[in-house]
């Protein structure tokens, strides 16, 4: 299995000469009960007026939309719980800085590491960008990405974290 953890920071220099955007790009493998597997792709992660912009540019993903979000930890692989080899738990909950408990996705006030849902067309590939408007650059510092297995309501209920299930893909943010 193919195992990489990339960061790369650049900045760019703002119209006026005076302010600077930081940009991640943080690499994404599949995970699964064994430890961390083949690349899928990137996320570029930028800072911008909206808030930090997402720009994936991942593979190999099964069709529709799945839960995206920032998780506590800078590690991917598997760790046990309940006796059961867990794909990806080394990463953690939620990234939850103000400890509000929460998950109301991107515009809600809830968990400050949920992201917008992750599109995945019929090729199994995920381009389309977005945004998350309380999130900057510095806030992923030591953090992980993780990829879930289905969607995301923005909510806990009907199932907690906003349904999102098993993790399928992770990448470490290292600033």
């Amino acid at each position: 299995m193919k195992k990489l953890s990339a960061l790369v920071i650049c900045g760019v220099l703002a119209a006026g000469g005076t302010a600077w955007a930081a940009s991640i790009t943080v690499t994404m493998n599949e995970v699964n009960a064994q430890g961390v597997g083949d690349i899928i792709g990137m996320v570029v992660l930028q800072d911008t007026v909206k808030g930090l912009k997402i720009m994936p540019d991942l593979k190999g993903l099964s069709e529709g939309q799945h839960g995206f979000h920032v998780h506590r930890n800078p590690a991917c692989g598997p760790k046990a719980k309940a006796g059961k080899m867990v794909p990806g738990l080394a990463a953690g909950g939620h990234f939850d800085a103000n400890n509000v408990g929460k998950h109301e996705g991107p515009n809600g006030q809830g968990h400050l590491g949920d992201l917008p849902v992750l599109y995945v067309d019929a090729k199994g590939q995920a381009t389309r960008a977005n945004w998350a408007p309380r999130l900057k650059a510095s806030d992923l510092a030591g953090r992980a990405i993780v990829i879930h297995a289905s969607g995301d309501n923005y909510s806990d209920n009907p199932k907690k974290l906003g349904g999102g299930g098993a993790r399928v893909a992770c990448g470490v943010v290292v600033y």
